[in-house]
């Protein structure tokens, strides 16, 4: 088991707090100007729906400056609550706020998630629920959603299952929902949503891991709990949490740290986790709890011009990695979109006085077009789904057999991705938020049956690499010279 990661002043804290029935853990950083309404919106819920146990709300923070922490303790006393909500709850919610520490040298969320973690199995919790800080759209009844399938239905992880923009959630639709769907035959639709309930018995488990690595530390934390989640055999549900508004953000511009955590961790694990999904054909669906419900997500504008553009910067500055990592025929296609990207984003950012890097700005903004004149203007330009199935199930066999390190393939990756992402955003921006999920469970069957290639050439590699002579160690003598 990993050494803990708590501190003496975290360790008193628990020694304080005793024990507790159920937490509500936000890991955050510079969130002063929305985690205290995430703190009232958790702490009605509890109040609400848990009156009877023993509460902990739990803040790691990153060390924000803008006061993030102060915000969480002084966030509005219980007796407001109680008054809104008409109900007496048998014991007082604790509130802790705490700067988390690294792990192995590193912070980020997952960091922040590993001290919540330790909490919660010394306190002894039979659910946690973990929301962000940025939310501006959560409200009570999130947490009965989060903690209910755990305490009532025996499940042990509740992952979240949100109504979200066409253009958001580009990394989920376009890479760990359709990957994990075909993979592991779960189709869980948000496997890095950010907001989930774990049970005690997971929580333990995570800790156990000896997989936790620098990006599980950082945003590499959400794919990686419900990947050990599913391989793990833990029972797992969807919550029906309608409509999430936080913080989102333009891929081309803002996404690529996270694009190169979420995907390494992803194809580490897949690497670990071989055995279990060789053998798997096919998903089925994962039971979803709560009311269904439909809402206006928030509009979120996308910048195609640079996508595209970046998709045509990286056949010439990866190409190489890209002729390593990819198969021939994926190869050439890749490369001739690409070159097709360039040609159209240059010449559409021409006719509407643009850049396709920086100087187009965001879209939408300050003058500049929006989404869908940008995308009509580029309307030619196809990224077929088969293909990008294949991209990346050539670059899960190049990382788990090639000798080319991951890092360095996956931010190859990073272009062909907005590439991808420019198409969709092409492709849906006529459609409906429910036609343009149909095209995501399109992406995602396409994924389902280009299994076989993958299987196929992965077995090839592992044979190929089977067949390697063993490299003798050099001679003591030798190195220490």
């Amino acid at each position: 088991m990993p050494a803990s990661v708590l501190t003496p002043a975290i360790r008193d804290e628990i020694a304080r707090l005793g024990s507790a029935d159920i937490m509500v853990g936000i890991p955050s950083y510079r969130n002063a100007a929305t985690i205290g309404y995430v703190v009232r919106a958790a702490h009605a819920g509890l109040v609400q729906y848990f009156p009877d146990l023993r509460p902990v709300l739990v803040n790691a923070d990153a060390g924000s400056p803008d006061g993030t922490q102060r915000v969480v303790v002084e966030t509005e006393p219980p007796g407001y609550i109680e008054q809104i909500l008409l109900v007496h709850p048998k014991n007082r919610l604790d509130r802790v706020s705490l700067t988390y520490p690294e792990v192995d040298g590193v912070g980020g969320k997952g960091a922040a998630l590993r001290t919540i973690f330790e909490m919660a199995a010394a306190l002894n919790v039979g659910a946690l629920v973990v929301v962000d800080s940025d939310l501006r759209s959560i409200v009570p009844e999130w947490i009965e959603l989060l903690a209910g399938p755990i305490l009532k239905g025996g499940y042990d992880f509740a992952a979240p299952l949100y109504s979200r923009h066409k253009y958001d959630g580009t990394i989920t639709n376009t890479v760990t929902y359709p990957v994990t769907r075909a993979l592991y035959g779960h189709r869980i639709r948000q496997p890095i949503g950010g907001d989930f309930g774990v049970s005690g018995d997971l929580i333990r488990d995570y800790l156990a891991q000896e997989s936790w690595t620098s990006d599980v530390s950082r945003f590499g934390i959400d794919i990686w709990m419900t990947t050990t989640a599913v391989t793990g055999g833990f029972a797992v549900c969807q919550s029906r949490l309608g409509t999430k508004i936080h913080d989102p953000k333009d891929p081309g511009s803002d996404l690529g740290p996270m694009f190169r955590q979420v995907v390494g961790t992803l194809l580490s694990l897949a690497k670990d986790n071989a055995n279990r999904w060789l053998e798997i054909s096919g998903s089925h669906d994962v039971p979803a709890y709560g009311f269904e419900r439909y809402a206006d997500p928030a509009p979120l504008e996308v910048n195609t011009l640079r996508l595209l553009g970046q998709f045509h910067a990286g056949s010439l500055t990866v190409a190489d990695t890209w002729r390593r990592m990819l198969r021939p025929s994926s190869y050439k296609s890749v490369m001739e979109l690409a070159g097709e990207a360039g040609a159209m984003a240059e010449e559409a950012a021409h006719k509407l006085g643009l850049g396709t890097e920086s100087g187009a700005g965001p879209a939408g903004a300050g003058g500049v077009p929006t989404t869908d004149e940008l995308s009509d203007a580029v309307a030619g330009f196809h990224f077929p789904d088969d293909l990008w199935a294949r991209v990346f199930y050539d670059l899960l066999v190049a990382s788990s057999f090639g000798d080319i390190p991951t890092e360095r393939l996956v931010a190859a990756l990073v272009p062909i991705y907005f590439g991808r992402v420019g198409r969709l955003v092409i492709e849906d921006r006529r459609l409906s938020g429910e036609q343009a999920e149909e095209r995501v469970e399109r992406q995602a069957r396409e994924f389902e049956l280009l299994k076989p290639y993958l299987v196929d050439h992965w077995n090839e590699a592992r044979e190929n690499q089977a067949k390697q002579p063993a490299v003798e160690p050099a001679p003591a003598d030798e190195v220490a010279g």
